[in-house]
């Protein structure tokens, strides 16, 4: 059985897969250029999210794209804690906050965030582990080398897959150390974070071994590793290429996969679950 179990939440992954939509309450997000920096429209785009069949909304508001800058507590706070707490108001979905700070991890676990999902595996601020452990929070547990500022210059691996896949293992000894149980946490390989496009490809290769541990959960959507595939800068020709890449990863053993567009990926998911396992009931 592979479930995620986490605060009041049990869910099972051994035979389906669930979509986490993506709300980027930030004016520098490399895929939709701070088109729902605006409170009210990142409330508005979190429920249209919702109802195009989201299962987790993942909210952040401090951009990770390569070379952004970093945001101060206070700001991130500004910008994430009234769209957590609207949501939280008219919804029981789960909310995820998309953070590498314990004190914003914190407030908006108050605020009625039911999952922590740090980039940086809980390793960037030391009071990360800390809050984590004193909650009852899903924990979304990324790879990633250096920082957001620095993650894209040269990266270097002697094996990708290995590395990555002890990572994993690494930190999930670290976690259960520090009270954090492995059914509440899932696996992210980090994709775009401090890696070259070869590094990604042999992960998205590689998936059926990164998945034995933990559920894996897969974000590509948008992402620059498309565009250097097709050649392409357009943002709009990436779209169907998370589609495809989406239908891979259930294929090959994700079970959450991280979008944008979630209708079209939702329905991806679906149509790769119906021939793997039958119809949804």
């Amino acid at each position: 059985m592979l479930r995620w179990r986490f605060g009041n939440h049990d869910l099972d992954l051994t035979h389906r897969g669930i979509i986490m939509g993506i709300v980027n309450v930030t004016p520098d997000s490399f895929s939709d250029g701070g088109r729902f920096n605006d409170h009210g429209r990142a409330v508005e785009h979190a429920f249209m999210l919702l109802e195009e069949g989201a299962d987790i909304l993942d909210i952040g508001g401090e951009s990770t794209r390569p070379g952004a800058e970093p945001v101060d507590e206070a700001e991130e706070l500004r910008r994430v804690l009234p769209v957590i707490r609207a949501v939280r108001s008219q919804t029981k979905a789960l909310i995820s906050i998309d953070t590498m700070k314990a004190v914003v991890a914190r407030a908006a676990l108050d605020a009625g965030a039911d999952i922590i999902n740090d980039v940086t595996g809980l390793r960037a601020d030391a009071a990360m582990l800390r809050v984590a452990a004193e909650s009852s929070a899903g924990i979304v547990v990324m790879h990633m080398t250096g920082t957001p500022q620095t993650m894209q210059v040269k990266p270097h691996y002697e094996d990708v897959v290995r590395e990555v896949s002890d990572y994993f293992e690494h930190r999930l000894r670290l976690l259960e150390n520090e009270g954090i149980t492995p059914e509440r946490v899932v696996l992210d390989p980090g994709f775009g974070f401090g890696k070259a496009l070869d590094h990604n490809l042999e992960l998205m290769r590689s998936l059926p071994g990164l998945a034995t541990q933990r559920p894996l959960l897969i974000g590509v959507s948008r992402k620059s590793m498309i565009g250097k595939v097709l050649h392409s800068d357009e943002m709009e020709d990436r779209f169907w290429p998370t589609i495809a890449l989406t239908a891979h990863a259930r294929e090959h053993g994700a079970r959450i996969v991280r979008v944008h567009d979630v209708k079209p990926n939702r329905e991806s998911l679906w149509m790769m679950e119906a021939i793997l396992i039958g119809l949804r009931a």
